[in-house]
C-alpha cells in the first residue's frame, strides 16, 4: 500500500494556498494604487494588457508547484512493488528412498521427481535462492542456498535413489534450517515423499512445529500411483507394497500456511512442479519515489529562472 515515511513535510502544502492569497492580495493592491493616478498612461504602465499581466503569475505558479513538489518529496513517498527486494529463498526436500526406484514414473519416481524440480527451478525469480536437501533414512545437504540456479540443477542431477527408509521428519528439519539460514527473506520449503514416515530422530509433527515457529511455509507434493505399486518381497514372499500418507502432507501444509499436491504420474508431477512458483506468497516491498518529485521540483525551479532571466525572460 503506498504512504508517506515523513508526512509531516506534507504540512507545507498548507502553505501554498497562503502564498497564493497574498500573491493575488499584493496583485490587487497594487491594482488599487495604480488607480489613484488619474492618466491614463500611467495606469495602462502600471497594468498592463491582459496577456502580459498573466505572465507574472506564470512564474509564480511555476514557484509554487516547485514548493509542492519538493514537499512531496521530502514526505518520503513509497509504493509497493509485487515482489520483495531480497527474493525467496527456496528449498526443495526430497525423498530419495529406496521406494523411489518404483517404476510407475517413467524412468522412475525419484528421475522424474528431478525433472520436475528442474523445471520448478528454472521458473524461479532472478533473485531467489534455491538450495536441496534429500532424505532417506537420515537426511543430507544435496545443494546450499544459492542464486546460481544452474549450480544447483548440476547437483539436483547427481542426486542417485538410495535403498534406505523414509526419515521425513528429519528432511523436513534440515530443510527448515536451510531455508532459515539466510535471514530477511521470504522462505519456503517445498517437501517430496512418495511414502510414510518410518526413520529418522524427529518425528513429521516436531518438524511442522519447527516450520510453523520459524514462519515457514511449506509446500508437499504425495507421490503415489493410483495403483499399488510393489515395491519387493519379503522373506516369506509377500509382496511389500508402496504406501503414501497423505494425511500426515496435508497437516504439515496446512500448519505451515502452505498447500498440498497429489501427484499420480509424470504428467500431474510436472504440472504441479510448473505452478508451484505461482502459488509462492511473495511480500510487497515499499520502494522510495521521493526522488522523482525532487527533480521535478528542481526541473519547475530552473524553469521559472529561465523565464524569468533567460533569452524568454519576462520583463515585470
Amino acid at each position: 500500500m503506498a504512504g508517506f515515511y515523513q508526512p509531516l513535510w506534507l504540512l507545507g502544502l498548507a502553505a501554498l494556498p497562503v502564498l497564493w492569497y497574498f500573491y493575488q492580495f499584493s496583485l490587487k493592491k497594487r491594482k488599487q494604487e495604480a488607480m489613484t493616478f488619474s492618466r491614463v498612461g500611467i495606469l495602462k504602465t502600471a497594468l498592463g494588457d491582459s496577456k502580459k499581466s498573466r505572465k507574472p503569475q506564470n512564474l509564480f505558479i511555476l514557484m509554487l508547484l516547485a514548493l509542492g513538489l519538493l514537499f512531496i518529496g521530502l514526505a518520503d513517498p513509497h509504493i509497493p512493488l509485487e515482489q520483495t527486494k531480497e527474493g525467496v529463498n527456496v528449498v526443495l526436500v526430497i525423498d530419495d528412498s529406496g521406494s523411489m526406484q518404483a517404476t510407475d514414473y517413467q524412468p522412475t519416481r525419484l528421475e522424474s521427481a528431478k525433472n520436475a524440480a528442474e523445471k520448478l527451478i528454472n521458473s524461479l525469480d532472478s533473485k531467489d535462492y534455491c538450495g536441496i536437501v534429500v532424505f532417506e533414512s537420515g537426511a543430507t545437504t544435496a545443494a546450499y542456498l544459492s542464486p546460481d540456479k544452474g549450480s544447483v540443477i548440476q547437483k539436483l542431477n547427481n542426486i542417485a535413489s538410495k535403498t534406505g527408509q523414509t526419515a521425513l521428519g528429519d528432511g523436513l528439519s534440515l530443510g527448515i534450517d536451510m531455508a532459515d539460514s539466510i535471514p530477511n527473506r521470504k522462505k519456503v520449503v517445498v517437501l517430496l515423499s512418495d511414502g510414510v514416515a518410518n526413520a529418522g530422530v524427529i518425528s513429521p509433527e516436531e518438524a511442522e512445529k519447527f516450520a510453523a515457529d520459524s514462519g515457514i511455509q511449506v509446500f508437499t507434493v504425495g507421490m503415489g500411483s493410483n495403483e499399488p505399486v510393489v515395491l519387493g518381497y519379503d522373506w516369506f514372499g509377500n509382496p511389500q507394497y508402496a504406501q503414501l500418507d497423505e494425511s500426515t502432507l496435508k497437516d504439515i501444509a496446512d500448519k505451515t500456511g502452505g498447500k498440498y499436491f497429489r501427484s499420480v504420474d509424470d504428467k500431474t508431477l510436472d504440472e504441479i512442479y510448473s505452478n508451484l512458483n505461482s502459488e509462492i506468497k511473495r511480500e510487497t516491498e515499499e520502494t522510495p519515489v521521493g526522488w522523482i518529485f525532487i527533480i521535478l521540483a528542481i526541473v519547475s525551479l530552473f524553469a521559472e529562472i529561465y523565464f524569468r532571466y533567460g533569452t524568454r525572460r519576462i520583463i515585470q
